[in-house]
This record gives structure tokens, C-alpha cells and sequence, in this order.
């Protein structure tokens, strides 16, 4: 390992007064473990061994506190002792230096294995080793098997993939089509017009041995305007010919009047060869392919001969034209040719595939299915392009399109959002209905849950990401590889490290393993696979998928329509309320499980892009859950939190999960543009950036994760310095959590107290802050700190009594006593007081503003006339409440499972 790919991130330096006392403890050197010396065993998410790695892969790996020098070069080999090539950096320092989490990745020059063994030793080199050459108007890499030529300015996105001296795919760009109406039923004329993508800025991220990655940055272009600026990250692994892209833009128009009506990726494909030897090629549902040709050669009146049919439908070379039946040979040019496909997903349940002779002639349907694979290929036995989107049918509209392939070169394109489909409309869902004031406003909030508030429902600044691959091949694959492809552009391979692992690390705080050693805790077991299986099985049920909704699921059910309450105000889509990504995440740790990576991995994709605005003056701040991502008027940094973001991050090395997370370094100074309690202030707002009203509960807990999160990848030092000293004065303001807020100093992140002495909200810690203060205590061992968030967790439960005798007031009647079943746990364990963990698990058991012991968990199958089609149902349950049990009884068993009553 390469100082450079180790060192890339920086150093985690100690901390500067006033912490100095608490920096003391992290200066214990770190040495190599047995750990190293026996490996890590990892093993592939999905099971077994991939049939196609696509282009490479990444993963991420944890180690414990103190056993593994920064310094540290690995190796991987396969459980057969075969030696794989792997190029290692890392991602996440402990306070005393020592690696955190480092990142691994692994190319296409060694078959992928089942299994591998993850130890301390040299690397082994690549039969041929990425190479990237960074020159003043272009990036060249070149990994062994393709080249790629990237402009670093201009309207090309890529010049050329080569294979050898053949060009498989030239002038790579973006295009946006804009219309200025809705093109629907509200009447009138709308004009379109079309945006090129135009890069702006060219950077080598990672140069190999065995990855490297460029990130592209710019905006869709027309005449003097710019908009939709986007980042598309290339990634090349050692020995493949594939190349993975991730395509993220963020919008910027205004939506009453920007209406996207086509979004995609482009390429020409110079065309080789006889027409009846291009080939096209298309995945269907599984492991289906549609194979056909420009010119075809089966199903003619006379036949050419078997070994000419046999080689065509193979992809292979026709024999040649002089051994054909001359009926056929003489009569080829009366076979028509065709040279236009385009397959279209306008629906999550099915696509249809059409084709045509060429522009001016009409377009003739080939097949449909329900849920196509995402891919698409076109080329020759002398070589072709093969291209795929991710999620294409999830993410629908969305199009694979090829023109021209009986020409010189053919027009490849991946719609991200399709021609065909109507115009992307953005607008708000409704006029306001009255409500111009703070007053009417809250009674809107009381009959639909909604904060509506003129102004505020506007998506300019939200983002989406998509995952891309292209292969540069040197013949047409045959039908059983294109269906591999396709299979590795749906489910991109991924290692892993075993739960075990992850839990002896001591990362993300208070989990364990699944653990059904005892009926009681088997019964609790049961109870969260019910809820996971229940709530990932409702978006299938339920079809939450499409562009702009893939990965969120409903906040709130409505029983008597059986449906979620998918139109009522605050009832409707989730936005991470209550931590629901925390909760999914945390099941995959202690389960392993392909299904929940794969869900909380969609819900993070979808969370961090489009429930957060990245541009404008509510940049950094995340939306609260509501009829449309963006429609709600609380516009807060418990939603954006990137407590909910560094499990992808630092499982996969994620870079653009990296890029959001890093952006919400500085979101504290939101608090300068946007005042959250502004309904119910009474006196003007002027915020001081020295003495702003911050929370410490919902504000703070989004806050310090995202400085967590920096420091621990070794970031700017001043998430350090905010991060501790906002816990040293925290612990020193009277009453410390218990105030609930404070007067915070933007430039420092210290915070000052502020009247009242006691203000205890059920929502202050749990949106994160129950996570983050078990992990900064583990960090620091800060005495203050602990001591201030001990008092909280025992005393929200506690009595009116026990609540007055320590902080002068009671804190009322509070909600959601069941999730806060876990700081009660939390301080059994800390404290080691058996009363406390009796206590917990009764509160947990319970079950106030959640789900008693007594409940069954079961659900109804509910069909015909009531419903629109047959559903799954159980009214008891909302994401909320699922979250919370989820996460109450995660800590709970980790905490203090050896009190849990028989």
C-alpha cells in the first residue's frame, strides 16, 4: 500500500484546549493483532460466487481500537490460499491513529472465489495494472483490457473506449430534454428543446494498481444558459473491459416552468461488418435476453442454410455468403434492415420493445414483458458495446435506446428518465389552500399532519443518483453471458465481512448479533424479522417505486382504506422519520442478510439525495416526511443527518455517499437562513452566529454526526473541535441535556445555557443522538459528557418525583416511552444497576407509542372489492413505530439481554 493511497485522507490529529484532558486517552499506539495474522474471512452479500463481476468491486472492512497501524498493508487471498491482487486505503481512523475502516478492492484479472481471507502482508500485483495518465486536455486510463480518453473540458464526457487499436464507443455525453409545460391535459402548446452536457472539471480521484476513479463534473448547456449541474464518478478495474459509472445531478431549475421530458447518457458505437452480422441485444425479466439482428436471416421463405441460422441467433459470424443457399444470397438486399430499438420501463410492471427500419417509417412492436433486466448491447463479432442501468425498472420511466445500426455508427442511449414518458412534473401538489399565515398554517397541521407554508414545497436543490455500467466486448456475448451481465448490472456484487466481525470491531455503537439462545430472546427475533419482512414486502405490494420515490417507503397507514395514507399531509412519505434508516441498517449488521443491505442500501440512495437540498439557501437541510419529498415546510438537519448515510459509506467506500457527507460538515450554519420554530416565536428572529438557539436534542445529534463522521475519516479539524466542545458544554450547561437547548457559537460549536432550565421533547433523541452519544462516550471516556447524557437516560423515563429532585421540574407526560426503552437500558449498562435493567425491559415490553408484548404479530391477507389488488395487512404497524421497536429492541439485547425476563 502506497503511502499515498493510505495517507489520502489525512491524519485524525488530537484535539487542541479545552480538550486537551479528553485527547489524553487516544495516545495508546496501536500494534498488529492476531486478528491480522489469522484474517478477516469475507464472503459475497448474495452468497456463493458471482457469475460476472462486472467491472471489480469494493467493499469496506472494520477493525478494532488500537490493532492495526495506519501504516498497515494487507493482502486477500481465496480460502484455497490463491493469491488475489487488492488495492487497500483507508477510509476511517480511530482518535489514537489506528485504522478504523479501511476499503479494498479487487479486479476482474482473478475469477472470483466464494470466499476470502483478509490478512497483513503484501499485496499481490495485477497480471496487468490499471495505469491512469492525468495530461493538461484529456485522462487516459488504461486497465489491461480497454482504454478510456476522457476530455477534461468540452461536451464530451468521454472521447473513446478502445479495445487494442479498435474503438468500441466514441463521443460518451449528456443530454437533457426541457420542455417549458406539462404537455398534459392543461392545454396548450409546450416548446422543447435540448440541453448537452458540457464538463466543467476532470479529476483523478484514484489512479490504481487495481481501481482508479475519475470524477466528472459539469452542467446541461444551451446557448448562455447552464442548469441540472451533475458529477458523474468513472470507475476502472484492473484486467476488466468494463466500466461502472454513477451519475448523480442535482435540479436547479424552477419547476412551474423547467420540466425535464428526457434525461440520459449517449454514445456512438462504430458499426462493423455485413448487417446480418450486427447484432442486437436486450435483457428481459431473469435471466431473458431478446437476441436479434439488424438484417435477419431466420424465418425467411428460403432458407440460408442451418449453420448460417445457428450463427446468427449465436452472435457468431455468418459462414460465408458463398456457401449459402444463393435464393438467400442473391435476395439480401430485399431483407429489410433494421436499424432502430428502443426498449421503454414506463411502469414498474412492464416494458415493451419496438424496432424500426430507420427515421420516417413506422415503428413495429417486437415483444413486452413485465420488468426488463436493464441492459442492452449492439456490435458485431468484431466487437460491440454492452450498457446497463441499475434499478432500471425500480427507477422507472426509464429507456434503452439504439439508432442507426444499419449505418456507419450506431446511437446508443440510457434514458434516465424516458422521451416517452410524460414530462417530469415537480410542481406543489396543491394551491395552499388558504393558509398565508402562521396561524392557519398550524391548523392545517392539525387535521392533515402537514407544515405546509407558501414558498417552502419547492425541489430546486434535490438530487438523484444512478448506477450505470458499460462494457467495451471484443465479440457479441452470447446469450447465457449478456444474461450474466445483466445480473451484475441488477445486483452488483459486493463483499463482506460476517456480522461477528463487525460486532468485535466496536463499530456503530450498541448492537449484537442475532442471538435466539433463549425463548424470550427467540420470541423478540421473530418479532423483528416480522416487521423488516413486512415493511420491505409493502413496497412490492404497494409498488413505491419510480424515479423519484425508490427506497422510501409510507409513514402511516389508513385502515379503512386500506391503503397508506399516501395523500394525507405528514402521513405519506417517510423521510427518514424516527431514524427508519438507522433501524434497517442495524438489522443488517446483526442479520447479514442480502435483502436488508439491499434495502437500507435504497433507502440511503434515496434519503440522502432526494429528501436533501444540495443547492440553494436550504442547502444541507433535509425535508420532513410528507405527500411529495419536498413538500414539507420543515425543512431540518435531523432529516439530512448523516448518521444515516456512513453505514453505506463506510461498507462500500461509497464516494459520492462520501461527497454528501462531507457537505454536511457545515450545516450548523443553516441556522443563520431559517429559523425552525419560527410558527411559534413570539419575539423577531436575528440570529447571532455566536448565540443562535440550537437544540440539543434533534439539532445537535445531526449536527456532531456529521463532525463525527469527518473526523473519523481524518477530515477538517474544525469537526473536532466542534464536536468536542460541544459535548464539554454540553456536560457543563446546568441540567445539561435536560435544557434542551442552548446558545450556540457557530464559529466554535461551545454552547451557552439559555432559560428554561428544564424543556424534555419526546423527538430530541431519536433521530440519532442515542447512537451518537454511545459512540462519542466509547470514543472519548468523557466523564462530564457521560455523567450529563446518564442523567437523561435514566431520568426520561423516570418518575415526576425522581425527574423534580434533580433537575427542579418534572418533564411532563412524554411520548414514545417504548423507544426510550433503550437510554434506560443504556444506563443499566453503563451503571451496571440491575433495578434500571428490569425497568428497561419492562418499558420495552409495555410498549407506549409502539408495540406491547401483548400485540400479535401477524398480518391479513386482504382482497377483492375492497382493495384495488390483494394486499398484505396489519393496521398496528406504521415506519415509525417499527423504527423505534426495531431500535429499542436492537440496543435493549445488546445492552442488557442477560436481564430479559424469561
Amino acid at each position: 500500500m502506497s503511502a499515498a493511497a493510505i495517507g489520502a485522507t489525512g491524519q485524525l490529529g488530537l484535539p487542541t484546549e479545552p480538550a486537551r484532558a479528553v485527547a489524553e486517552a487516544f495516545e495508546q499506539p496501536a500494534t498488529a493483532s492476531g486478528l491480522l495474522e489469522d484474517g478477516v474471512k469475507l464472503r459475497w452479500l448474495e452468497g456463493g460466487a458471482p457469475r460476472e463481476l462486472a467491472a471489480g468491486a469494493t467493499w469496506g472492512v472494520p477493525w478494532p481500537k488500537g490493532t492495526v497501524p495506519r501504516d498497515q498493508t494487507f493482502a486477500l487471498g481465496t480460502a484455497a490460499g490463491q493469491q488475489v491482487p487488492v488495492q487497500t486505503w483507508a477510509t476511517a481512523y480511530w482518535p489514537d491513529g489506528s485504522l478504523k475502516w479501511t476499503a479494498h478492492a479487487i479486479g476482474a484479472d482473478v475469477a472470483p472465489a466464494e470466499e476470502y481471507v483478509l490478512t497483513a502482508g503484501r499485496a499481490a500485483t495485477p497480471t496487468a495494472a490499471v495505469t491512469v495518465k492525468d495530461g493538461r486536455d484529456q485522462v487516459e486510463v488504461n486497465t489491461g483490457a480497454i482504454r478510456c480518453l476522457i476530455p477534461k473540458k468540452g461536451d464530451r464526457m468521454v472521447r473513446s473506449i478502445l479495445r487494442g487499436d479498435r474503438e468500441i464507443a466514441r463521443d460518451g455525453r449528456l443530454v437533457c430534454l426541457r420542455q417549458d409545460g406539462p404537455g398534459d391535459d392543461e392545454g396548450g402548446s409546450v416548446k422543447q428543446e435540448r440541453f448537452d452536457g458540457r464538463t466543467e472539471k476532470v479529476t483523478v480521484e484514484q489512479s490504481g494498481p487495481v481501481r482508479a476513479v475519475v470524477r466528472i463534473e459539469g452542467g446541461h448547456r444551451r446557448g448562455g444558459r447552464s442548469w441540472l449541474p451533475f458529477t458523474v464518478r468513472l470507475y476502472f478495474y484492473a484486467g476488466s473491459d468494463g466500466i461502472r459509472a454513477v451519475h448523480s445531478f442535482v435540479f436547479d431549475g424552477n419547476e412551474k416552468k423547467d420540466f425535464i421530458s428526457g434525461l440520459g447518457i449517449r454514445f456512438d458505437v462504430p458499426m462493423r461488418g455485413e448487417l446480418y452480422d450486427r447484432h442486437v441485444r436486450f435483457a428481459g425479466q431473469g435471466d431473458g435476453v431478446l437476441s436479434e439482428a439488424v438484417r435477419g436471416l431466420t424465418g425467411l421463405r428460403r432458407d440460408p442454410g442451418a449453420a448460417v441460422r445457428r450463427a446468427q441467433v449465436a452472435g457468431q459470424a455468418a459462414p460465408q455468403v458463398e456457401t449459402w443457399d444463393t435464393r438467400v444470397s442473391s435476395r439480401l438486399n430485399l431483407i429489410p434492415a433494421f436499424g432502430d430499438y428502443s426498449l421503454r420501463q414506463l411502469s414498474a410492471d412492464g416494458f415493451q420493445i419496438r424496432k424500426r427500419t430507420k427515421p420516417g417509417h413506422g415503428w413495429i412492436s417486437v415483444d413486452a414483458g413485465g420488468r426488463a433486466g436493464g441492459l442492452g448491447y449492439v456490435g458485431s463479432p468484431e466487437g460491440g458495446f454492452a450498457f446497463g442501468m441499475r434499478n432500471f425498472w425500480q427507477l422507472h420511466p426509464t429507456q434503452l435506446d439504439i439508432r442507426g445500426a444499419a449505418g456507419e455508427s450506431a446511437e446508443v442511449t440510457l434514458w434516465l428518465w424516458s422521451p416517452e414518458a410524460e414530462a417530469m412534473d415537480l410542481r406543489f401538489y396543491h394551491d395552499g389552500m388558504g393558509q398565508d399565515t402562521y396561524p392557519e398554517q398550524l391548523e392545517g397541521l392539525e387535521i392533515t399532519y402537514e407544515d405546509y407554508e407558501p414558498g417552502f414545497g419547492t425541489p430546486y436543490g434535490i438530487a438523484r443518483t444512478t448506477e450505470l455500467m458499460f462494457w467495451a466486448l471484443e465479440a457479441t456475448p452470447a446469450a447465457a453471458k449478456v444474461a450474466e451481465l445483466a445480473d451484475a448490472v441488477r445486483t452488483p456484487p459486493l463483499v463482506v465481512a460476517a456480522p461477528a466481525h463487525l460486532h468485535a470491531a466496536g463499530v456503530f455503537g450498541d448492537w449484537s448479533p442475532v442471538d435466539r439462545s433463549t425463548p424470550a430472546r427467540a420470541e423478540i427475533e421473530d418479532r423483528l424479522d416480522f416487521l423488516f419482512t413486512y415493511h420491505s414486502g409493502q413496497v412490492e405490494q404497494r409498488s413505491w417505486y419510480g424515479f423519484w420515490d425508490y427506497g422510501d417507503i409510507m409513514h402511516s397507514y389508513d385502515g379503512d382504506r386500506h391503503v397508506w395514507r399516501y395523500d394525507v399531509g405528514g402521513y405519506a412519505w417517510d423521510n427518514s422519520e424516527l431514524s427508519t434508516d438507522l433501524w434497517l441498517w442495524y438489522h443488517y449488521l446483526r442479520t447479514g442478510r442480502a435483502e436488508a443491505f439491499r434495502f437500507a442500501e435504497a433507502m440511503t440512495r434515496h434519503t440522502g439525495e432526494v429528501d436533501v437540498y444540495h443547492l440553494g439557501k436550504w442547502r444541507d437541510l433535509g425535508t420532513r416526511h410528507g405527500v411529495q419529498h419536498w413538500a414539507d415546510s420543515a425543512k431540518q438537519a435531523r432529516i439530512s443527518n448523516a448518521g444515516y448515510r456512513r453505514f453505506l459509506y463506510f461498507l462500500t467506500a461509497d464516494e459520492r455517499v462520501g461527497d454528501l457527507l462531507r457537505d454536511l460538515v457545515d450545516v450548523d450554519r443553516t441556522f443563520l437562513v431559517l429559523d425552525p420554530v419560527r410558527k411559534i416565536r413570539t419575539e423577531p428572529y436575528e440570529p447571532d452566529p455566536h448565540a443562535l438557539g440550537v437544540g440539543t436534542g434533534t439539532d445537535w445529534s445531526g449536527l456532531a454526526l456529521a463532525w463525527l463522521t469527518e473526523w473519523e475519516r481524518g477530515g477538517a479539524p474544525i469537526a473536532r473541535e466542534k464536536l468536542l466542545n460541544g459535548m464539554r458544554s454540553i456536560a457543563a450547561m446546568p441540567n445539561g441535556f435536560v435544557r434542551g437547548s442552548g446558545l450556540y457559537d457557530l464559529d466554535d460549536g461551545t454552547f451557552k445555557p439559555t432559560e428554561p432550565a428544564v424543556s424534555v421533547g419526546s423527538l430530541g433523541a431519536v433521530f440519532g443522538l442515542v447512537e451518537l452519544c454511545s459512540e462519542v462516550i466509547s470514543l472519548t471516556g468523557d466523564e462530564a459528557f457521560t455523567k450529563a447524557w446518564l442523567q437523561y437516560c435514566r431520568l426520561y423515563n423516570g418518575t415526576a418525583a425522581e425527574q423534580e429532585a434533580e433537575t427542579g421540574q418534572s418533564f411532563g407526560s412524554q411520548n414514545l416511552r417504548q423507544a426510550h426503552s433503550r437510554l434506560t437500558a443504556y444506563a443499566a449498562a453503563k451503571l451496571n444497576d440491575p433495578a434500571l435493567a428490569a425497568r428497561a425491559w419492562k418499558e420495552f415490553d409495555t410498549g407506549h407509542a409502539g408495540y406491547p408484548k401483548t400485540l400479535r404479530f401477524t398480518s391479513t391477507k386482504v382482497e377483492g372489492p375492497a382493495v384495488l389488488k390483494p394486499v398484505d395487512e396489519t393496521t398496528f404497524a406504521s415506519a415509525n413505530a417499527s423504527a423505534q421497536y426495531g431500535l429499542a429492541a436492537i440496543q435493549c439485547l445488546a445492552l442488557v439481554g442477560d436481564a430479559l425476563p424469561a
